[in-house]
């Protein structure tokens, strides 16, 4: 297991040294980085943990937090925040909550954190092992509660625009990608397209996801040859059914 964070924090102070050392003390290793840019950049490959020590200065570095969202989308990162409620107020101005795992108020309960981000390691090293999809929709409503359904067996990644989903599949590869077939800007047809003409995307399973379901909308869905499609009117129960079996039928043809 890769027991490893990234403690982000603009400068030292006492609270952030005694996390520091408190964390250190339960066996995690903690790499400390300035919320900057030319910082964040290092660690887009690992660790996969951000402990984010938030402070009154994050309007000053908001291209910073937008940068760090665009890694957590784009990069499949965990984060976690520490903070009072206006300056978590204010990071989500630039980084949705549905991006942010925990968040921990001051005053701050250091032996808290520490349980909680030894949880949270040992649930990402197990989350690891689970198949990863993309999940691509311009409906934040359904977005929130498909994942939700999901993220029970797999682990999910959001994002609501093809080029989004472009942008994330260029460093990742999903096991499987859930598109939304009617999306503005980049519809689901064009993005298919293009995962399907990159050498390094078109073996990528694209399932459509349509909230048509009359005959005439489904033979033009199928004709564009994706690994299938769901309508979203879908239940919970038969969601996950379908996942499993395309995972199934895929492991079949493997062997």
């Amino acid at each position: 297991m890769e027991n490893t964070l990234l403690l982000i924090s603009s400068g030292s102070t006492f609270m952030v040294d005694a996390l520091c050392n408190g964390l250190k003390d339960a066996q995690i290793d903690v790499i400390k980085a300035e919320p900057k840019i030319a910082d964040l950049e290092k660690y887009k490959e690992s660790p996969v943990i951000f402990l984010f020590y938030l402070g009154k200065y994050l309007e000053d570095i908001t291209d910073a937090l937008i940068f760090l969202k665009d890694m957590c989308v784009e990069n499949d990162k965990v984060l976690c925040t520490i903070g009072d409620p206006d300056e978590f107020n204010t990071l989500q101005k630039y980084v949705p909550r549905t991006l942010i795992s925990t968040h921990f108020e001051r005053p701050l309960n250091i032996k808290d954190v520490v349980e909680k981000m030894q949880t949270v390691l040992s649930a990402n090293d197990e989350l690891s092992r689970r198949k990863k999809i993309l999940l691509v929709d311009d409906d934040p409503s359904f977005l929130k509660i498909t994942k939700t359904w999901l993220e029970e067996e797999y682990r999910v990644i959001i994002v609501n625009s093809g080029m989004q989903a472009i942008t994330y599949i260029a460093t990742n590869k999903p096991d499987l990608i859930l598109l939304d077939y009617e999306m503005p800007v980049t519809s689901g047809p064009q993005m298919l397209e293009m995962i399907r003409s990159e050498a390094g995307t078109s073996d990528i399973p694209v399932i459509f996801l349509t909230g048509k379901g009359d005959k005439e909308s489904v033979i033009k869905a199928v004709s564009l040859k994706p690994n299938g499609y769901l309508l979203k009117s879908m239940k919970r129960e038969e969601l996950l059914k379908s996942i499993r079996d395309f995972f199934e039928l895929s492991l079949q043809k493997k062997l």
